[in-house]
């Protein structure tokens, strides 16, 4: 099947699964797809029970789809672009400290915190892995998802200065856990981890600095394009090739296109280049074209996520170290956030329980799931995979629509 044939078929069924969440559900499109695509594939597999036909054609057009690819090369860069360029610059800028701390030593912390975790769990349920193999899961697991994040937030009314800092939050570290996931993936691929210290620092630092560095480039080649023209559909292009080329620049001299992307979208979504640089009808109609991008993406997204299930392991052990990993996860994100929010609490303003409403909003998404489908055999990948996507299903479908409540009662004072 070509590409063109595959785009169309899961096009049509987000199409599909959008209209009866709209229509009937009327949930956030990453939960209510979610669990339209689960039901769905719940009803083949009953119907695979009595004639696997369809069954074994759904299974063979998912493997034909490279979900890591489709998800780390293509849509990352686009739906990162979008969510920051709607992001609030100037509340990000006063909550700058919190929200890079964060994503740097939180995402960090969390990573040690879950593969200690995780390896001895493993242990006591009787599958032996190696530490290396649970800090790798460690850091694909501990990156929050904007995408997941941001239209449920926005549906609780959250206020903006807990927004800012979880969608922030999200928004960096997804970049800086890609680079700390292929670090560790780097010394775990190297049987006597050979690898030193300069090498480790010298693969970080190139990637978070250097996609930074790339992002404040590419948004200010756009700024000055967009401001010496006049002509919407010329600068709404210029937003497109600002993703497109500048994540091929950064593919080719290995940095990080989640940071570049997040930062040239900050840098063209603030207020100052805003109007020095777009026109209303301009603003108006990059805005809407990047909300529709993001909503496409995001429809096509979590049925891909819903529908890898059809082609996943389902052992009794993994399912359990899956469950009781929840928790764990939680508990481990919880910890990392707790001296960050403890240290900036006496300079900036905080909402009461930030930890707890941070630690619960956080979700986990189609990232952590790519991340998972990159590991090798040898790096126990049927098992981590099940693992994720247990911990995805229930943060996206269990913590999102309890999630609103959760803000709500935390900050109605406010």
């Amino acid at each position: 099947m070509d590409y063109y044939a595959v785009a169309s078929i899961l096009i049509v069924i987000a199409a599909l699964f959008g209209y009866i969440n709209v229509r009937f559900l009327k949930l956030p499109i990453t939960i209510g797809l979610m669990i339209i695509t689960i039901v769905f594939t719940f009803i083949l597999l009953g119907i695979g029970l009595v004639d696997d036909t369809m069954l074994e054609q759904e299974k063979a057009f998912i493997s034909q789809i490279d979900f890591e690819s489709i998800l780390l090369d293509v849509m990352l860069s686009f739906l990162l672009f979008a969510g920051a360029l709607h992001t609030s610059f100037e509340q990000l800028k006063v909550q700058r400290g919190p929200v890079l701390v964060f994503a740097t030593f939180g995402v960090l912390v969390s990573t040690f915190l879950v593969g200690i975790l995780m390896y001895f769990l493993l242990q006591l349920i009787d599958l032996d892995v190696n530490f290396i193999y649970c800090l790798l899961f460690g850091a694909l697991i501990s990156p929050t998802d904007p995408i997941a994040v941001l239209g449920i937030l926005k549906k609780a009314n959250a206020p903006k200065i807990l927004e800012t800092k979880i969608v922030g939050e999200s928004l960096f570290n997804d970049g800086v856990g890609v680079v700390v996931f292929l670090t560790i993936f780097a010394i775990a691929k190297v049987p006597d981890s050979s690898i030193e210290f300069s090498q480790i620092a010298q693969l970080f630092g190139q990637e978070v600095g250097g996609g930074i560095v790339l992002g404040l480039i590419l948004g200010y080649i756009a700024f000055k394009l967009m401001k010496s023209i006049d002509n919407y559909e010329i600068e709404v292009i210029i937003t497109i090739a600002t993703v497109m080329g500048g994540t091929l620049v950064a593919h080719k001299f290995h940095l990080s296109a989640p940071l570049a992307m997040v930062t040239a979208g900050l840098f063209v979504g603030n207020d100052t280049v805003r109007h020095s640089a777009m026109s209303e009808i301009t603003e108006s109609y990059v805005d809407k074209f990047w909300e529709l991008i993001d909503v496409l993406l995001n429809t096509i997204l979590f049925v891909l996520i819903g529908m890898e299930m059809l082609i996943l392991t389902f052992d009794t052990g993994y399912i359990l170290a899956g469950v009781i990993a929840i928790p764990l996860v939680l508990l481990s994100r919880y910890a990392s956030l707790w001296l960050p929010i403890k240290f900036f609490a006496k300079k900036l303003d905080f909402v009461p329980r930030t930890n707890l409403i941070m630690t619960w909003g956080g979700l986990r998404g189609g990232i952590s799931i790519a991340l998972a489908l990159s590991l090798t055999s040898e790096m126990h990948r049927e098992l981590f995979l099940v693992v994720t996507y247990i911990i995805v299903v229930f943060s996206i479908i269990g913590q999102g629509l309890t999630v609103e409540p959760v803000v709500k009662r935390f900050t109605k004072s406010l």
